[in-house]
């Protein structure tokens, strides 16, 4: 059985123990409606924009001063 661990008043079960030959527990379960909104970013495949795109991306990295990392706290600070 699966309940809610973030809400006890949701978690409604019943034990039935006249209910011979059928299921002794009975569960309520709360069905909340939720909209999750989500948002994609893409680029069309072989086209200009990601052509312009991969590019920027490698001067960017390119870019990254790299020469004086320390410790991890700082390679995890330039990725």
């Amino acid at each position: 059985m699966f309940l809610r661990l973030d809400s006890l008043e949701h978690n409604n079960h019943s034990i039935h123990q006249d209910w011979y030959l059928t299921s002794l527990l009975t569960v309520n379960i709360s069905i909340f409606k939720e909209n999750i909104q989500t948002k994609r970013y893409t680029l069309v495949k072989n086209n200009k924009e990601e052509d312009n795109f991969i590019i920027k991306l490698i001067e960017a990295i390119k870019g990254l001063n790299t020469s004086n990392i320390q410790n991890k706290e700082e390679l995890k600070d330039i990725i």
